[in-house]
């Protein structure tokens, strides 16, 4: 408990402390960089043949970090769960199988509660990725690919607070997410496959899955009665127009009825259409699509495949499933 007694340190006191602790960090983060573990790319190529899933497991605070590793790595292809090392000891090493692999987090390597998986994947022959700051510990000794982190300071004051060590591995288990990534070619449309909910899932949903597929479309030729039924048909204040060969070559929007009010009627959808209108592809993100509606100052755009128009998308459709 602190001491109520002791004068209140400063808000200068307070930015000063965590300048020094961002700089530890950072500089351990740097030194980890530049001296990656021997065993790192043998752990990548490791995860990537295993057909089961990566079980990780660890205790205190390398059990959070541990927590969290496992759910980037779910989340970018590679099936993981966590383990919590006393519940595995109680039953639940039943959930680590022979095709598993398992990565087990101890900035000690010698954290007792870790124990019985060890001895599990020794029985079963079950891969064994640590990450640990001493080379010669137990769990070490019996990884088959040994993650060292560098034997740095804590960040603390008193040197003791698990910060540097907690923030090396956390870095360490985001260089072998992105490297299993890379090597996996995962996209943002797989991504998206496992975040489809909230602002993240918003921003990697593509035209194609939020576009209508009744497109309003006239023919250049088209007297100005066909083009204002096609609009008002269509609702969207907007309707397309085509060549012979089906290519779109033009909008006819309310803007464009208004501009050209005089002799409207006796006028064709060609004559009146403005040219050269934007246009995404299906595949287009839908914050992409919202991109070029704000910067055009349109509300609509035509989706075409080859020139030719597949969909059309409404700036609410893109606002509606929370694209900002």
């Amino acid at each position: 408990m602190a001491d109520s007694t002791l004068p209140a340190l400063t808000a200068e006191a307070h930015c000063r402390a965590a300048t020094r602790v961002l700089r530890i960090e950072g500089e351990a983060l740097l030194t980890l960089a530049a001296a990656l573990p021997a065993d790192f790319a043998g752990a990548v190529a490791a995860l990537l043949e295993v057909r089961g899933r990566a079980v990780l497991s660890g205790i205190g605070k390398s059990g959070h970090v541990a927590r969290k590793i496992a759910a980037t790595l779910a989340s970018t292809g590679t099936p993981s769960l966590f383990v919590h090392p006393a519940e595995a000891s109680h039953g639940d090493l039943g959930m680590v199988m022979p095709d598993d692999i398992c990565i087990l987090l101890s900035n000690s390597g010698e954290t007792s509660e870790l124990r019985d998986l060890i001895a599990h994947c020794a029985r079963f022959d079950i891969p064994l990725i640590g990450f640990s700051r001493d080379p010669s510990s137990t769990l070490m000794r019996a990884a088959d690919y040994r993650l060292t982190i560098p034997d740095l300071a804590e960040a603390c004051a008193i040197g003791m607070a698990p910060t540097t060590s907690t923030t090396l591995m956390m870095g360490l288990g985001d260089a072998l997410a992105v490297a299993l990534m890379e090597a996996r070619r995962f996209e943002a449309d797989h991504f998206r496959t496992y975040h489809p909910g909230g602002k993240l899932g918003a921003q990697l949903t593509m035209v194609r899955q939020v576009m209508h597929s009744a497109v309003p479309l006239v023919a250049q030729d088209a007297p100005m009665q066909h083009v204002v039924q096609a609009m008002t048909a269509g609702g969207m204040g907007v309707t397309g127009v085509v060549d012979a060969q089906g290519l779109l070559v033009g909008v006819v929007t309310d803007g464009d009825l208004r501009r050209n009010i005089v002799g409207l009627l006796d006028r064709t959808a060609g004559e009146v259409a403005t040219r050269s209108p934007k246009t995404v592809a299906p595949q287009t993100l839908a914050a992409e699509a919202l991109a070029i509606v704000n910067k055009s100052k349109i509300s609509v755009l035509f989706v075409c495949e080859d020139g030719r128009p597949v969909g059309i998308v409404h700036l609410h459709d893109l606002l509606r499933i929370g694209v900002v």
